[in-house]
């Protein structure tokens, strides 16, 4: 099945099954336990669309305990940036139709919440088809490692994601359901 047509019946799968979940806190400060906790450590997320899963609560959450939060700004050549982000803030909406943050603090995320479409037993992503998390993920790990954790719902998994040499596997994937490793 090509990704065009399984990205489709995924969106709509998660339209027609979107329950009012979110990821478990306490399975995701485990997984941030490995960081020092004395460093500033900076969270990448994303602006939840089209029903994807909610993050908010468990970005306030990790507000609340002095991370500190970024979201993403779309840019030309489908390429995108992290900037500094706190709930307090406003957001804009971007050309796309997505609220982003202003465009004042860059910041490259220790960690990387990543939305999805689907995704599989060997932590690949199927995401809009844009690239854009892929490029971002390919351009961070030339000079920084960084922790990259899909967040879905159990029911977006799937077989196998076709993917090809662009494509960047995450490396842990937090559902609503648990954790793949």
């Amino acid at each position: 099945m090509s990704k065009e047509i399984l990205r489709n019946k995924l969106i709509n799968l998660r339209r027609n099954n979107y329950i009012d979940q979110d990821i478990n806190f306490s399975q995701l400060i485990r997984i941030l336990k490995k960081f020092d906790p004395k460093k500033n450590i900076t969270i990448g997320f994303y602006y939840p669309i089209n029903s994807e899963i909610e993050c908010f609560k468990v970005l306030r959450k990790l507000e609340k305990k002095k991370f500190k939060i970024s979201l993403p700004v779309t840019k030309k050549n489908r390429k995108m940036d992290f900037y500094q982000w706190s709930s307090k803030d406003i957001l804009k909406i971007s050309k796309k139709g997505i609220p982003e943050p202003d465009k004042k603090n860059k910041i490259i995320p220790d960690v990387l919440i990543v939305p999805l479409v689907g995704f599989d037993k060997n932590k690949y992503r199927l995401g809009y088809g844009g690239g854009y998390y892929d490029r971002y993920i390919k351009k961070v790990l030339k000079f920084k490692k960084i922790l990259t954790i899909g967040f879905a719902f159990s029911f977006q998994r799937i077989t196998k994601v076709p993917i090809n040499e662009f494509d960047q596997k995450l490396d842990i994937i937090l559902t609503n359901k648990g954790i793949f490793k």
